[in-house]
């Protein structure tokens, strides 16, 4: 039996056709485990022979952004990448090293939040963090090379 894949899920729950393209789209980013570009979801999709076109690809993923299974992430080079997530309001833990993320959980950054809206004035409609560091696989790794 194939493991469940809560891409899939919630484009069925939000009424969505289940059609080829999305379900290949969603299996490869279900199979990955931290972020990811475009351009690498575009590799991947042509490297397994998937029939998605460039144009699906990015469709599926504005969807999946709205939808709130995938969000776009910010990385310190610059560059945009995307991971799989939780539809629930949380944060990022991202390794600058190999690309692991992980969720995080609030920890009174919402409270933070509301304390500069009323400090400055501003009605502010959505936040988000990123945090880049090494996660413990890659600092067990600069550990036993140092």
């Amino acid at each position: 039996m194939d493991e469940p894949n809560p891409i899939i899920d919630a484009l069925d729950l939000a009424g969505y056709q289940l059609t080829a393209p999305r379900r290949a789209v969603a299996g490869l980013i279900h199979s990955y485990g931290g972020h990811f570009t475009a351009l690498e979801l575009e590799a991947a999709a042509r490297d397994r022979r998937l029939g998605v076109s460039r144009a699906t690809l990015f469709r599926a993923l504005e969807l999946l952004t709205e939808l709130g299974v995938v969000e776009r992430i910010d990385l310190t080079t610059g560059e945009h990448a995307y991971v799989a997530c939780a539809p629930a309001h949380h944060h990022h833990l991202v390794c600058s090293r190999c690309g692991r993320t992980a969720d995080v959980e609030d920890s009174g950054v919402a409270e933070a939040v509301a304390q500069i809206a009323r400090r400055s004035g501003y009605r502010i409609d959505s936040h988000r963090l990123e945090l880049f560091g090494l996660c413990r696989h890659c600092q067990a790794k600069t550990n036993l090379s140092a």
